[in-house]
């Protein structure tokens, strides 16, 4: 090796060194700043200010990937794709506690665990029991190594990518802890994130989620972690056990006094107690304040507080003697049956709900709730004027248990589900396998109809902001709009002066603004045009993965539902629905107006050969011909990427008009080639 070798050998190591330590400053402090955040609840830098420090981090990691860690804080944003869920066997059996609905019960416990110690002197932990999903994690050298599901106590699911994905699991610990130790706890979903997600699948036409230990169980074993990141959910400890007890505090309390230093999410609604009489005020006090929670329990749990004591007390063959669960009665309340509606969606779905007297339940007052379908209603055996017991336990949407018999009134006739739809008066049909019934008056039948045209023009769909849902209603009253192509029929003439006496009118330049965003929803990309028609059962996501299999709308309607099922996510249920949507005539008329109107009906997608192929683009900036969501899904139709940050990595900078001028040095500091719309378009055209 020459001198010259061996001073390029140096310089490289003590760069390599400097980006090392660059980025483990960094990481060390947006961990800092996640722990005062998350478990502190305190706001130490402004949103912008970390989102800065992340991207740098990422920025690095793109660029020198051999020295990310893989317990970065960046992989708090998911992205990485599990396929399967691998089983692990716990190192140590995932115990069920004994449960009991019963106060009488908890004082044999109390009793039966004082004489089995015999006068040993001990107290009790008392804690909630989280409305959640149970899971172990496992540390070594106090850096997560592994996340496994209870399953069936012996063997769970490695989800590890999703668990690293929730702010309240520390990827590595803080300050002391044991070389090995597994800690144990409940994955919750904060009422807050469930309403606001469930908001949003009705947004996109999606089933909104039953309740939030459902959805944080599904959660946990989506596919891609970028998805489970989204979803905003929350780790609560409350279990600490390890290979050598000896390293571990002599008492529970102890040991989550000690897990909370080193930066777990330790709840601190837990009291130490002496006797029964402390077990009982503990539980009085939560069954009434439970409802002020910003997440679900049902239940607290009382466990022997010295752990040298729990050997002694032993096991069962399914739990602890030194521990039991009171699980709270599911708050019932009963209330009169008013009357029932029957609601038609914009798929013709009918959906009963039960028009109730106002209740006050579980911190709110219920006033209705879904009857489900007809043979819910005769399972239920609803007699008109019944009154109905309703439930809400650990759950937030109120839901109907049963029927109060004592109140039912002599002669009271049976509730019938309508056979005719409440809107248009078409006689329903029912899906064979399937229990809703629908109305199949699609081009007649007024919620349908106006439901239809509102997810069509929706942000995610056409993105027609001008055409609200008053607008839409008047130019339906108008006998303008009927469907969805009926839109891109409207002239100027038709629209100035309509609804003069109405919030929702149209003016000159109300006109002129409506007709250019009907005609920029032309550019809207293909996947996004298919999740508008409105397809059962076709999400955002779904749409996205059909459209980029079949690669335009001629090879999807051609499609079989053995075809269909191949793509990723589609299932038969789905595939049956696409076909039959597409097999109807109408709905095949619709297309060809909306191709002939110029929506985009194809897309590229071509596993090579697109003219961006191998190509990673960062977006800044407001563009005339495109919003930045299409013009992000342009460079993905022409093969290319689109990155989220600069780095050497990037080819192109794609700037529009307002682009910060941090950007436009950082490209220029890294040799970032810099284009402009025009020159984009340029590109794509000459590809």
């Amino acid at each position: 090796m020459t001198d010259n070798d061996k001073e390029m050998d140096l310089f490289s190591s003590i760069d390599t060194a400097s980006v090392q330590k660059k980025m483990e400053q960094l990481a060390e402090e947006i961990d800092r700043l996640n722990y005062e955040y998350y478990m502190n609840d305190r706001s130490l830098v402004s949103d912008q200010e970390f989102d800065r420090m992340l991207r740098e981090l990422q920025d690095l990691e793109r660029q020198h990937p051999e020295l990310a860690s893989p317990l970065s804080p960046t992989k708090r944003v998911g992205g990485e794709v599990n396929k399967s869920f691998r089983q692990v066997e716990h190192r140590f059996p995932m115990l069920s506690l004994g449960n009991t609905y019963s106060i009488e019960e908890i004082e044999d416990f109390e009793a039966r665990t004082r004489k089995l110690l015999d006068g040993e002197e001990f107290s009790y932990t008392c804690e909630l029991k989280y409305d959640g999903v149970a899971i172990g994690l496992t540390y070594r050298h106090g850096r997560l190594v592994q996340a496994v599901t209870r399953g069936n106590g012996a063997v769970g699911d490695d989800i590890t990518l999703n668990a690293k994905t929730i702010p309240t699991i520390p990827l590595r610990l803080r300050g002391e802890y044991p070389d090995d130790f597994e800690a144990r706890g409940e994955v919750v979903y904060p009422f807050d994130a469930f309403d606001a997600m469930n908001r949003q699948r009705e947004a996109e036409g999606d089933e909104p989620f039953a309740n939030p230990r459902n959805a944080a169980s599904g959660s946990l074993k989506l596919q891609d972690s970028a998805e489970c990141a989204k979803r905003k959910l929350m780790f609560c400890m409350y279990f600490m056990m390890g290979p050598s007890e000896e390293e571990l505090p002599p008492t529970h309390s102890g040991r989550l006094e000690w897990a909370r230093q080193m930066g777990f999410k330790v709840q601190p609604y837990i009291a130490e107690c002496k006797d029964i009489g402390d077990i009982k005020a503990f539980i009085d006090h939560w069954d009434k304040a439970r409802w002020d929670l910003p997440f679900g329990i049902d239940g607290i749990v009382i466990k022997v507080n010295q752990t040298r004591l729990w050997d002694k007390l032993g096991l069962t063959a399914k739990s602890p003697r030194w521990a039991i669960a009171y699980k709270f009665k599911a708050e019932r309340v009963s209330t009169p049956l008013e009357s029932i509606s029957f609601q038609v969606g914009r798929t013709g779905k009918v959906t009963p709900v039960a028009n109730l007297r106002p209740v006050w339940l579980g911190g709110t007052t219920v006033r209705r709730a879904t009857l489900v379908n007809a043979d819910f209603i005769e399972k239920m055996d609803i007699h008109v004027g019944d009154s109905l017991f309703i439930e809400k336990g650990g759950e937030i949407i109120p839901k109907v248990v049963g029927v109060d018999l004592e109140q039912r009134q002599p002669g009271a006739a049976p509730v019938h589900y309508v056979e005719r739809c409440p809107e248009c008066g078409t006689s329903l049909v029912r899906v064979e396998g399937e229990a809703a019934h629908y109305c199949p008056n699609l081009d007649g039948c007024h919620p349908q109809i106006i439901g239809r045209l509102e997810h069509f023009v929706g942000r995610k769909a056409m993105d027609i902001e001008s055409l609200g849902p008053e607008r839409l209603e008047m130019l339906y009253r108008a006998d303008l709009v009927h469907n969805v192509a009926d839109i891109y029929d409207l002239r100027r003439e038709q629209l100035v002066g309509l609804g003069a006496d109405q919030a929702a009118s149209i003016q000159d330049k109300g006109a002129d603004n409506l007709l250019a965003a009907i005609e920029a929803s032309k550019q809207v990309p293909f996947e996004r045009v298919l999740f508008a028609l409105g397809i059962r059962y076709v999400g955002e996501v779904g749409a996205k993965k059909i459209a980029r299999y079949f690669k335009n709308i001629d090879a999807l309607m051609a499609a079989d539902e053995e075809t269909l099922a191949q793509v990723e996510d589609v299932g038969e249920v789905t595939a049956r629905a696409v076909s039959e949507w597409f097999a109807d005539e109408r709905h095949r008329a619709i297309v060809e107006r909306l191709r002939v109107a110029g929506l985009q009906m194809s897309g590229l997608w071509a596993e090579g050969g697109g003219v961006l192929d191998e190509l990673t683009f960062v977006v800044s900036g407001v563009f005339s011909r495109f919003s930045r969501d299409e013009i992000k899904a342009d460079i993905e139709r022409h093969g290319g990427k689109v990155s989220g940050s600069i780095s050497g990595k990037t080819s192109y900078l794609l700037a529009g008009e307002k682009m910060g001028p941090e950007k436009r040095k950082k490209a220029e500091k890294l040799g970032v080639s810099i284009l402009s719309e025009e020159e984009y378009l340029q590109m794509t055209a000459e590809g």
